[in-house]
């Protein structure tokens, strides 16, 4: 399923439950965001975005501690997580994605090569409870590959999520 076809998925899963979402992007700039909002309607079910490109937007919009930044990176999961949670906790959303990633062609180290993208899916359930599911994947192709294979995961992963 191509993202679009994926974003029409999960608005017809979120529309009828009256749930609505929010994302913290990083390396994929808005592109999640503007898939979505695509849609006519998107409205009713998409809340907001974040696109926190740089680590003091993380800090400032998020409340990403700089200290999580600086002893783990802005590639991590334990900063997707953090984006995550903070876009999920300012807006009271059903559901927050975030994603920090390293798109290239630079950038990338052996640690963390260009193409590695941190995923993070901040969902409440039924019964109000918060869990946050955190995910690492590899990409590989040029800048626009590894951000539309990221943007695709992302939502892929959380219309997954939603349905279970």
């Amino acid at each position: 399923m191509n993202t679009l076809d994926t974003a029409k998925a999960l608005a017809d899963l979120l529309l009828p439950q009256g749930w609505k979402i929010a994302l913290a992007e990083s390396c994929t700039g808005g592109l999640v965001c503007a898939t979505l909002t695509q849609l006519p309607g998107s409205s009713d079910w998409f809340e907001r975005g974040y696109i926190t490109y740089s680590n003091e937007a993380k800090t400032e919009c998020l409340g990403v501690p700089t200290e999580l930044i600086e002893s783990h990176g802005a590639v991590s999961e334990a900063v997707a997580k953090a984006m995550s949670e903070g876009a999920q906790g300012v807006t009271k959303v059903k559901a927050a994605l975030s994603i920090t990633g390293i798109a290239g062609p630079s950038g990338g180290s052996t640690e963390k090569p260009v193409g590695t993208v941190c995923f993070g899916w901040t969902i409440q359930n039924k019964g109000g409870d918060i869990t946050t599911i955190c995910d690492t994947q590899l990409f590989q192709g040029d800048r626009q590959a590894i951000r539309e294979q990221a943007a695709n995961f992302a939502l892929t992963t959380l219309l997954k999520l939603l349905s279970s």
